[in-house]
C-alpha cells in the first residue's frame, strides 16, 4: 500500500513465525524483507520448531525453542485417571479442588467444548466457550467474560492455544490429551506467563495414557474443596457504544461511577471495541447498576447495557 516508509526501519519483529509457514506466507514474508534493506535486527519469535526456518534464513544462527522438557521447570504437571472413558466427572472434581482459580479447559473438537461447558454450567460454574465455529462478536463475549473475571473457567478448542494472554491464568486442563509436543508447548503456554509459575493438568481415560513428550508428570487425585462452584468476584456488562462513538475508557468508569454510583473498586476491566464495550463490574453489585442505568445516556447518546451471557 505504499504507507510506511520502510528505509527508518532498523528492527523486525515477526510473532508466531512458525505459524506463518505453516500457513503458507512464506512468499509475503519474503517480499517483506525485501522492501526493508536497512534492518539489522531480525526477532522471529517462535514458541516451537520449524524445520523451515532455517531453510528460510539460513544467515539466522541464533534458534531457541521452548520445548516441553523446559517448559516443565515452569509449568507443574499432574496426570488425573478418569474411571471411565467419559471424563466430565473428573473434570468436574478436579475443577472443585482448586475453587476460584481459573483454569483453561482444552477439548479437541467444537462440539465437545458445547457438551463441556454446557455440562459444567449445568453443574453451577461460570463458564465461557470459545471455538472456530463462533460468530466474532460471541468469541469476543466468551473471552471477556474470562479475561474480565465474569467466568473462571474457559473451555476452548486450541483456538486459545496461540494469541491469548491471561496473565494470570492457574490452570491448563488437556480433557483430550495434547496430539503432539507442539500442541502441548502452546496449550501450556498460557500459563506461567512471564516469571510465574502455572498448572497442567491431563485427564486419562482407562484406554489412554499420558504421552511419552510429557515430562515430570506426577498423579493426581483431586478432592473438591467445596461442594458447589465459588462464585468469581465479576460480572460482565455490555454497552453498545464504542471508539466510532468516541467513547473511552474514561468515559465508561466515569459513567459507572457517576450515575451508577460505584466505587473504584466496583469497576474492573473495560474494553472498548469500534462500536461496543465490554466492562468488568462486582457481581454483587450488576443488579443495581443496571437499574440505575436504565433509560441514561452515555456521553449523550441513548444505547444497550446489558449483563452478558
Amino acid at each position: 500500500k505504499e504507507n510506511i516508509d520502510g528505509g527508518d526501519i532498523r528492527v523486525l519483529v515477526i510473532d508466531e513465525f512458525d505459524k506463518c509457514l505453516e500457513l503458507g506466507f512464506r512468499d509475503e514474508m519474503t517480499k517483506i524483507f525485501a522492501h526493508l534493506p536497512t534492518v539489522t535486527k531480525r526477532v522471529l519469535l517462535s514458541a516451537t520448531d520449524n524445520p523451515e526456518i532455517t531453510d528460510f534464513l539460513p544467515e539466522y544462527t541464533r534458534l531457541d525453542y521452548l520445548d516441553a522438557a523446559a517448559q516443565a521447570e515452569r509449568v507443574g504437571q499432574w496426570s488425573v485417571s478418569s474411571p471411565i472413558k467419559d471424563k466430565l466427572e473428573t473434570l468436574r472434581s478436579l475443577l472443585l479442588s482448586r475453587g476460584a482459580e481459573t483454569s483453561l479447559v482444552f477439548t479437541g473438537y467444537r462440539e465437545s467444548v458445547e457438551r463441556v461447558a454446557k455440562y459444567l454450567a449445568g453443574e453451577g460454574f461460570f463458564v465461557a466457550a470459545l471455538h472456530g465455529g463462533m460468530e466474532q462478536r460471541d468469541r469476543e463475549r466468551a473471552l471477556f467474560r474470562f479475561v474480565g473475571g465474569a467466568a473462571n473457567i474457559l473451555v476452548s478448542t486450541d483456538l486459545a492455544s496461540r494469541g491469548l494472554d491471561i496473565p494470570e491464568l492457574d490452570n491448563v486442563v488437556h480433557y483430550h490429551l495434547p496430539p503432539d509436543e507442539q500442541a502441548l508447548v502452546h496449550r501450556n503456554g498460557r500459563t506461567a506467563r512471564w516469571n510465574r509459575t502455572g498448572r497442567s493438568y491431563l485427564l486419562v481415560d482407562p484406554d489412554e495414557s499420558v504421552p511419552a513428550f510429557v515430562h515430570d508428570v506426577r498423579p493426581c487425585s483431586p478432592h473438591a474443596a467445596a461442594s458447589r462452584p465459588v462464585p468469581p468476584l465479576w460480572e460482565s456488562l455490555y454497552i453498545g457504544k464504542g471508539k466510532k462513538d468516541k467513547l473511552s475508557r474514561g468515559d465508561i468508569a466515569g459513567f459507572l461511577m457517576k450515575v451508577g454510583g460505584l466505587g473504584k473498586e466496583d469497576v474492573g476491566r473495560i474494553d472498548v471495541r469500534d462500536r461496543h464495550s465490554y466492562a468488568a463490574v462486582r457481581r454483587d453489585r450488576l443488579d443495581d447498576v443496571l437499574r440505575r442505568l436504565k433509560g441514561q445516556k452515555i456521553k449523550g447518546m441513548k444505547t444497550i447495557m446489558e449483563r452478558t451471557r
